[in-house]
């Protein structure tokens, strides 16, 4: 076995785009860097991955060196004291452009009290996915035309969506009318909860930044999540069993017309190989309920260099290489989603992806999670909520008093 000291470790989200980037970024800096280290790339799922990080002490104590981060952890990481600060990095060796090179809402998440804990690598905020062969078929559009006395375009409101979900279900064909991401891990159902709550122009938190779940908008919200995911002639019947990723698997497999996920499953699907929707797909704005407008939310992942990492010099060195032009466009190329606006607005991107330059209007509409150190027990009664909703026929008014019970 390889001695600690000889091993440069990084913890990535398990991701092929993920993984695949990083090895060919890895092997550029060492070229030129040749500090003689051997990566050991160690990808893990959305739980464990938390476990080695924090739960276990793993940032702190040493077992890695950078680290992939979803910015809802950063406070959290920040409260442990775990990650590398980089402002004095960056003030004195910036990478390219930095910071104008990338749009504000990439910046802002990672930075806690002018410290900065990481640099950003993948983004991708929630859009509308659809199949754009689907909605641009004479067939279809004659069949909508007098079925609904409208013409087929993507959905303006929720209501819509849901009618457009219903429209398309065809399950005898293997093809559904839509799916959502509600495997309870914490996240997924955490983030169309906010989503559905936004597009109402509700929210969670009250102007005294009290946690408040009743509120009429999440009512509604939760509606219309119970009406959906139980409704079997609009939705995948494997919907509790999917989070995030898995989504996107079905949706580059055909099996659905439309779906609310990250930017980067639309770029996945549209170009891989391996997808039976590939040259087919576009992205929309995301529903709203009038007089509501479109909101997008911004989770991203950034890199952190561990506190207890041993090479904490080759990290940095090797994070500044990853912000570079040509490796944030390489992140793009392997089918991750890369940060810069240079990237965004690249010609051989956009002429892979059309839909790539999309990505700063989708930016200019999106919220983020709010930096609370009580955010993993707020998601942690979310996702049990979402569960309940969608699992029991427990009215919806009792399930939000019980939520809001759990944070008295």
């Amino acid at each position: 076995m390889t001695p600690r000291q000889q091993l440069f470790r990084i913890a990535v989200r398990r991701y092929d785009a993920f993984e695949q980037a990083i090895r060919m970024q890895w092997q550029a800096f060492e070229e030129k860097a040749n500090t003689g280290l051997t990566i050991d790339l160690v990808p893990l799922d959305l739980h464990p991955l938390q476990h080695a990080l924090f739960t276990s002490n793993g940032m702190a104590s040493g077992d890695w060196d950078v680290a992939f981060v979803a910015t809802d952890w950063v406070s959290a990481m920040n409260d442990l004291g775990c990650a590398l600060d980089l402002a004095p990095m960056l003030a004195e060796d910036p990478s390219p452009d930095w910071p104008h090179g990338w749009t504000a809402s990439l910046l802002r998440l990672q930075a806690i009290n002018y410290r900065i804990l990481g640099v950003p690598y993948h983004d991708g905020p929630e859009c509308l996915i659809y199949r754009r062969d689907l909605f641009e078929d004479p067939a279809h559009r004659e069949r909508f035309r007098k079925q609904c006395q409208r013409e087929l375009a993507p959905p303006a409101t929720w209501q819509q969506f849901h009618e457009l979900a219903r429209f398309f279900h065809q399950p005898a064909q293997k093809l559904y009318g839509t799916a959502f991401a509600a495997y309870p891990d914490g996240h997924n159902s955490v983030y169309d909860l906010l989503l559905q709550l936004w597009t109402r122009g509700g929210g969670l938190f009250t102007v005294a930044d009290k946690l408040n779940f009743l509120t009429p908008e999440a009512e509604a919200a939760l509606t219309f999540y119970r009406d959906i995911l139980t409704d079997r002639e609009a939705i995948h019947p494997n919907c509790l069993t999917l989070d995030s990723v898995a989504l996107g698997a079905r949706f580059a497999a055909g099996e659905l017309a439309m779906m609310v996920n990250w930017f980067g499953f639309a770029t996945a699907a549209h170009s891989s190989p391996n997808s039976n929707v590939r040259g087919k797909v576009d992205i929309a704005k995301l529903p709203a309920e009038p007089p509501a407008n479109s909101v997008s939310l911004n989770v991203y992942w950034i890199l952190s260099i561990a506190s207890g990492s041993p090479h904490q010099q080759a990290a940095w060195r090797f994070l500044r290489h990853t912000l570079t032009p040509a490796m944030d466009r390489l992140t793009t190329l392997c089918g991750a989603i890369g940060c810069r606006k240079s990237t965004w607005i690249d010609p051989q991107v956009n002429a892979q992806i059309p839909f790539y330059q999309h990505l700063d209007e989708l930016h200019q509409v999106a919220r983020e999670i709010p930096q609370r150190s009580d955010w993993p027990a707020i998601a942690r009664t979310i996702d049990m909520l979402v569960t309940q909703t969608v699992t029991t026929s427990t009215p919806i008014r009792n399930l939000l008093e019980q939520a809001q019970r759990a944070h008295a």
